[in-house]
């Protein structure tokens, strides 16, 4: 204020001495006249006034009574009031509702003095695309009342303090404290979890191939404070069942999967539950459905290899005798030439067409070198890994091969790093046998056996090897799933089964080349069966939605609301060939039918790959259909699930500190639900509502700087036409 008076004094006396001075008094006193008044005003803007104005409310005074209607509330942890012996536990919604429809409720009428309005707040959605989506605003719950100069009174918020969305509630609790009204919370819910066992999520894959295992992965929150021994259960509707035991910590959650078998074509719906253990209080969380497809696939396999040792035989009688694998096979002889026979491949695929049929690509112990492949040919090789996910599996041998792909374009797939001075490889004196990593024992690529339990002892139980690549550790990236039982170094034991991502696609590395020992007193029982799951595993991206012009693939899998994503494709023309010239275009329809068009990026290279990306806002099937421009009648569908995951959390404990911190900052109380006859007499006890009063800003409003500018701009044209430079 001091400075403010300073200031106008000294402009004052400023616009009296130019006035005094001026041979044109009359226009340079009005000039002066204006600086003084520009003056004024901004240091009255420095003061920041305000336009006040009071709305009297000739209305009832009103008393809100707020009920939280969110899924939070169907939480069934609330103990009935009055039910101290032998307690009935309930909804919070149901314990809510009943503590409403208490007759003491009505003395907050007084006689008809006030009006009590009673209303739900964010209530979930019915549209259950949307629902998950719904939260809890306390904010918006409590200062919703407030915009309208309602003539409130009192408020009384019964919820269980969980908040999710919108502003921190304390924002309004400030609101209610500035207009004089206070907020009475009633808290709903226990404060601590209840015991219980939950089945928090179950991630099944989309697809699966018939006849063969799909891996479902789930987890299991405990909140019991004792450990338990139960058994998951998944049943299909027919009544098929599978079963796992499993041990849950107290207090803790579980991670673990079930294997699945496919044997029908099309969607199979699939129930994974759990039974209610000894003191479990909430029962309707134990359990929880999805979808699966079938599919029949035929797979294409390409074999390369020199000299056709004993596992490429092994290996490609497994391929060819699978019903749902396609087998070519390149055999580059180092003393007789290329190979002939049925299914023989005369040369190297030459065209990326030819060679873009191949799902997975075997490379047996041959590398870069005359009689073997070219630079050329490893580049092609590399490119329908990572532009067209297919897989590449690599079986080095004791030629040693392998080291003449390290420094080809193949050497930054190879999962591994190499000892150059053990080329030959190294051999063993007695038969090693293979030990199964943590990841290996629960891998869809090594499960030999039909439950996890069983596989560890399959994989003891197999015929060892006299022979392993010279490995020296896994390159980074890459997931070991096996090693030797018998061999390490300094960096522990020797990876013998490793992958890897490689762009679109995988590889593998096997670092024996007796696999073919597998079959010894089984026959081909588990020799088949693993080659035949590395075919499957390596394909599964590139098969995941294939036609005729388009094959789509994309991650994640199962998205959740709010993820990104990453859609990739791989175009043809109508003779086959990679679509280099092109658009790719992507119709892409929401569960609540909401339809767009995304248009894909090219990427580099002659392998038709294009990739782009959107973002998931909805739980529910997302429709997606690819089509290159001009062969929309071509089109390749596919249903993406994106997996309902809740904004508002059933089953988390009630936070009744929450409730209490607002209650506090806007001078009202937390309320016993067993003491209604006190918050009556405290509400009947408050004087009647103040006038409401509306505080306009004029320092901040937009009008006052726009007049300010006028005024300048008005006193600077005055002083030019009076000739005031």
């Amino acid at each position: 204020m001091a400075i403010g008076i300073l200031v106008l004094a000294a402009m004052g006396w400023l616009c009296w001495t130019a006035w005094r001075r001026a041979t044109r008094p009359r226009r340079t006193g009005m000039l002066e006249i204006l600086r003084f008044v520009v003056t004024l005003v901004i240091v009255l803007l420095l003061w920041k006034p305000e336009w006040l104005t009071r709305t009297s409310v000739d209305t009832k005074p009103e008393i809100v009574v707020l009920r939280d209607a969110s899924r939070s509330m169907i939480t069934e942890d609330a103990m009935l009031p009055g039910t101290d012996q032998s307690p009935r536990i309930t909804s919070r919604k149901e314990w809510a509702d009943l503590l409403l429809a208490d007759p003491a409720w009505a003395g907050l009428a007084n006689n008809g003095r006030n009006t009590v309005i009673t209303a739900d707040f964010d209530a979930p959605s019915e549209d259950p695309t949307t629902a998950a989506l719904s939260g809890t605003n306390l904010h918006k719950a409590l200062a919703d009342p407030l915009e309208r100069g309602r003539n409130v009174k009192a408020m009384i918020l019964l919820s269980d303090g969980d908040w999710n969305l919108g502003q921190p509630p304390v924002a309004a609790a400030q609101q209610l404290r500035l207009r004089g009204i206070p907020l009475y919370t009633v808290a709903v819910g226990s404060k601590v979890r209840l015991p219980d066992l939950e089945l928090r999520s179950v991630t099944a894959p989309t697809y699966g191939i018939i006849g063969e295992n799909v891996q479902i992965p789930f987890s299991i929150r405990s909140s019991l404070d004792r450990e338990v021994r139960t058994v998951v259960r998944l049943r299909d509707t027919n009544g098929t069942e599978r079963s796992k035991d499993v041990t849950l910590a107290p207090g803790a959650e579980y991670f673990d999967s079930i294997l699945w078998r496919l044997d029908k074509e099309g969607a199979t719906t699939l129930e994974l539950s759990l039974p209610v253990a000894e003191g479990e209080l909430v029962e309707t969380n134990n359990s929880r459905r999805f979808n699966i497809a079938g599919r029949r696939e035929s797979i294409r396999v390409l074999v390369i290899e020199t000299t056709p040792r004993w596992e490429y035989r092994f290996i490609r009688n497994a391929l060819s005798r699978d019903p749902g694998v396609d087998v070519d096979t390149l055999l580059l002889h180092p003393d007789i030439g290329v190979g002939a026979g049925p299914d023989y491949l005369s040369e190297f695929p030459s065209k990326p067409e030819d060679l873009a049929r191949y799902d997975v690509i075997f490379l047996g112990d041959i590398g870069i070198g005359p009689g073997m492949l070219t630079t050329e040919q490893a580049q092609s090789i590399r490119g329908l890994v990572e532009k067209q996910a297919s897989g590449l599996v690599v079986i080095p041998g004791s030629e040693g091969n392998i080291f003449s792909l390290i420094d080809s374009p193949l050497g930054d797939l190879i999962p591994v790093i190499l000892d150059p001075a053990q080329k030959s490889g190294v051999a063993e004196s007695t038969p090693s046998p293979l030990i199964l990593t943590t990841e290996g024992r629960t891998s869809l690529l090594t499960m030999l056996g039909n439950t996890e339990e069983e596989n560890p002892l399959i994989w003891r139980s197999l015929p060892g090897f006299f022979w392993h690549a010279p490995v020296v550790k896994a390159s980074g990236g890459a997931e070991v799933l096996a090693v030797h039982a018998n061999r390490r170094n300094a960096f522990g034991r020797i990876p013998i089964i490793v992958t890897r991502p490689a762009g679109s696609g995988k590889v593998l590395f096997m670092g024996i080349d007796s696999a073919w020992r597998w079959r010894r007193g089984v026959e081909d029982l588990y020799h088949y069966r693993f080659w035949g799951q590395v075919a499957r595993w390596m394909s599964y991206q590139r098969n995941m939605a294939a036609g005729e012009r388009v094959r789509l693939y994309y991650t994640p899998e199962r998205p959740e609301p709010g993820d990104t994503v990453r859609i990739s494709a791989n175009a043809f023309d109508p003779n086959g060939a990679p679509l280099n010239e092109g658009k790719v275009l992507i119709d892409l329809t929401s569960p609540d039918g909401r339809a767009q068009r995304i248009e894909l990026d090219r990427a580099e290279g002659a392998w038709g790959a294009y990739s782009g990306q959107f973002r998931i806002d909805l739980p529910g099937e997302w429709k997606v259909s690819g089509f290159t421009e001009g062969a929309e009648e071509r089109r390749t569908d596919t249903t993406l699930i994106a997996q309902g995951t809740e904004v508002e959390k059933v089953g988390e404990p009630a936070r009744p500190e929450v409730l209490a911190e607002l209650s506090r900052v806007a001078r009202g109380s937390v309320i016993d639900p067993s003491n209604l006859a006190k918050l009556i007499r405290d509400i009947s006890a408050l004087p009647e509502p103040r006038p409401v009063e509306l505080r306009h800003p004029l320092w901040s409003h937009w009008a006052t700087a726009a007049s300010l500018i006028f005024l300048l701009g008005i006193f600077w044209t005055g002083r030019k036409l009076n000739g005031t430079f």
